[in-house]
């Protein structure tokens, strides 16, 4: 998956209590520039090109790291069986202040209910929401 490297080279993982990966606001393992692209959610768009190349979609759920597969239960597991997105129901339900497990029940719940109608009024709903909030860092 393409991105912008926002964060300092060698920059140790820090997790949360649930396995996931920290993200907040004030990250001293940010770079400068990295801080400004990811709260307006610009490190995203070099994943257009992923899009463009048939890896991603641009709605499902968001890919996570390698490392994080070993900690999947079945239900982290179900996002597995469709292309990972850029825009998704935690991005317009709550973002990272949602749990690692709230995140995979909204993922699963897209596993089994993906439609046309669903993609659409998540991408609308993603795009409002990146316009109108400051990215990762905001519900």
């Amino acid at each position: 998956m393409y991105k912008f490297r926002t964060m300092h080279h060698n920059a140790p993982i820090i997790r949360n209590p649930d396995g996931s990966i920290f993200v907040g606001d004030g990250d001293s393992r940010l770079t400068r520039v990295g801080r400004f692209l990811r709260e307006y959610t610009l490190d995203e768009i070099p994943q257009i090109l992923n899009v463009l190349k048939g890896d991603m979609s641009l709605v499902g759920p968001r890919p996570d790291m390698v490392e994080h597969l070993e900690l999947y239960d079945n239900l982290k597991r179900r996002k597995l069986e469709v292309k990972p997105g850029m825009a998704n129901l935690p991005l317009i339900h709550g973002r990272n202040s949602l749990s690692w497990d709230e995140r995979a029940k909204l993922d699963a719940y897209y596993v089994d209910n993906r439609s046309l109608k669903l993609d659409l009024e998540i991408f609308l709903k993603s795009a409002v929401s990146v316009l109108l909030r400051k990215g990762v860092y905001y519900p």
